[in-house]
């Protein structure tokens, strides 16, 4: 009897492992996975979005002179949703440097994606880095075979790049992310030396084809530091409606952060929402008091 039930609690112990496991294996709908198997990448189903991870782990990138890793602004990505007509939005953002802009444009524009934006979030950066937004509607598989072009060239890129083992190796996190966090007002994700907080703009209503457009599409508000306490830089992105705009910029200044940039990130949608990216550096907490000031500027929820 008692073997009868030893074998009867492992079967079952056996079964839910087994369906763990499939759920576990079934969060990435099939269609968004065969979008990872083609475009080489890594990404994660999460609030009906699927990101799609393109970091530029090649690049050496430093910031009047000072060393910036990847997490700290140059994790490029593109994200689907579906739309109310059954197929999908894809936006998003691909980090570039000047002589892959052009060349990457073509690519997208010949494949029948869309351009939507073109800009920096740095001053100062070496080498320099612009950020191109992306744009499409369509089936997933088509969408992927539509990208996969400009992925390709940004693979060759970094195969081009000097190999990863002359890289010096990530610091680690040296900042009280506690007290950033408690500072902004949201909690953040380490990511290596860099700490990010991400804050949605789920007040702003915006739709593509019948899809919410939300914080994992690209509508938020962004801040990532890395560095020491007494030393650190913070480099960001705010969403804001037009008539925020005037009051974020005199927060940031006031608080000494500089802006960078001022643009849009999507056309043809309403209501029409304006990108800032701003970079400081400093004691984190006096950083994180300016980026406080400026999020207070706008209707966050």
């Amino acid at each position: 009897m008692q073997t009868m039930v030893r074998t009867q609690i492992a079967t079952l112990i056996v079964f839910s492992v087994l369906v763990s496991g499939s759920a576990r294996a079934q969060e990435i709908p099939a269609d968004y996975q065969a979008v990872l198997t083609a475009l080489g990448r890594t990404g994660d189903f999460k609030d009906a979005v699927l990101k799609v991870n393109i970091p530029r782990s090649d690049l050496r990138v430093t910031i009047n002179a000072r060393p910036a890793p990847t997490p700290f602004g140059f994790g490029g990505w593109v994200a689907l949703t579906k739309s109310t007509d059954g197929a999908d939005v894809m936006m998003g953002d691909l980090v570039l440097t000047e002589d892959e802009v052009n060349p990457v444009m073509s690519a997208l524009l010949a494949n029948g994606l869309d351009v939507t934006a073109l800009h920096n979030h740095f001053f100062w950066e070496q080498p320099r880095i612009f950020y191109m937004h992306v744009h499409g509607h369509g089936k997933a598989a088509d969408l992927a075979a539509q990208l996969k072009p400009a992925v390709a060239l940004i693979d060759a890129a970094m195969k081009r790049a000097a190999p990863a083992a002359g890289a010096a190796p990530a610091a680690a996190a040296a900042l009280d992310s506690k007290a950033l966090a408690t500072i902004i007002g949201t909690e953040g994700e380490q990511n290596g030396p860099v700490y990010k907080i991400t804050i949605g703009r789920p007040d702003i209503d915006v739709r593509e084809h019948g899809a919410r457009i939300n914080a994992r599409m690209g509508l938020n508000t962004w801040a990532a530091f890395t560095g020491t306490d007494a030393d650190a830089i913070v480099a960001g992105d705010v969403a804001m409606r037009d008539t925020e705009v005037q009051g974020v910029l005199k927060a940031l200044r006031s608080n000494g952060l500089d802006v960078v940039a001022i643009h849009h990130h999507m056309t043809g949608v309403q209501p029409g929402v304006i990108f800032l990216h701003y970079f400081g550096q400093g004691p984190a907490a006096k950083l994180a008091q300016g980026v406080r000031a400026a999020v207070d500027q706008t209707a966050k929820k």
